[in-house]
């Protein structure tokens, strides 16, 4: 792939703009020695390019796949409306690298709370979004949930046999439910309704104080990566986010 057609695809401008940054010489490109030379007009292997443009160090993906720990206080939307976007977390050019149907930059698999943390994947593949969004494709999320009142066995089993939300005759019924203390419950579900956790807990007399997503398919939130931060997913994370 030309030079500039990276440069646009990794969301470093307009085309012109692309064109620009390597004629001046601000693209440097990371050769098979591990020394960094000029980016030159001409063909290079896209995936896993290592450039330097501006003096900011960038590795190319043809795809985005990208899990990032949401902190507590930010909403998952391009246009937030009371807490800051959890885009603003991300680096310019993974918000306005252009993809099919003239949108811009990665967007959010589902959907977090504002006071909601954890794991949240995002990417710019739009069949990826789908298949792990749809409800037929029963994608477990594993959540954190610490209550105001104290678990007891019946809830949990209450949980797991199913339970009538507001909107729904039909009931909803958890993948798994684990007591872990008297104030922590770890909750599987293979679907995703609006605020389904809270109204869960509700219907079967608690209330979440905190909730936090620990897993999603085979995918765990990995201890070293801190609130606020985010990571490009590997080939692995990728089947396993996917429960292959």
């Amino acid at each position: 792939m030309q030079l500039e057609d990276i440069l646009y695809h990794e969301g470093f401008g307009t085309r012109r703009t692309c064109a620009g940054l390597i004629e001046t010489g601000a693209v440097e490109v990371l050769d098979a020695a591990g020394l960094w030379q000029a980016g030159v007009a001409e063909d290079y292997p896209a995936e896993g390019l290592r450039l330097r443009v501006q003096g900011q160090v960038w590795e190319c993906h043809i795809k985005a796949y990208i899990m990032l720990h949401k902190p507590a206080g930010t909403e998952c939307s391009q246009k937030p409306s009371a807490h800051p976007s959890v885009y603003s977390l991300l680096p310019a050019p993974l918000r306005q690298r252009p993809h099919k149907g003239g949108a811009l930059g990665v967007q959010a698999v589902g959907r977090l709370d504002q006071d909601t943390t954890g794991l949240l994947l995002l990417s710019d593949d739009g069949q990826f979004i789908h298949r792990m969004s749809s409800p037929k494709k029963h994608v477990a999320k594993v959540y954190e949930v610490t209550t105001r009142h104290p678990l007891d066995e019946v809830q949990v089993q209450q949980l797991l046999a199913g339970v009538v939300l507001d909107d729904d005759p039909a009931p909803v019924k958890a993948a798994a439910a684990e007591q872990v203390s008297a104030h922590h419950l770890r909750l599987t579900l293979t679907e995703g309704r609006y605020h389904q956790v809270k109204r869960m807990l509700a219907a079967v007399s608690n209330r979440v104080e905190r909730l936090h997503r620990s897993q999603i398919g085979g995918l765990k939130l990995p201890e070293d990566l801190l609130p606020g931060q985010w990571r490009y997913l590997s080939e692995q994370e990728l089947l396993l986010a996917q429960g292959r």
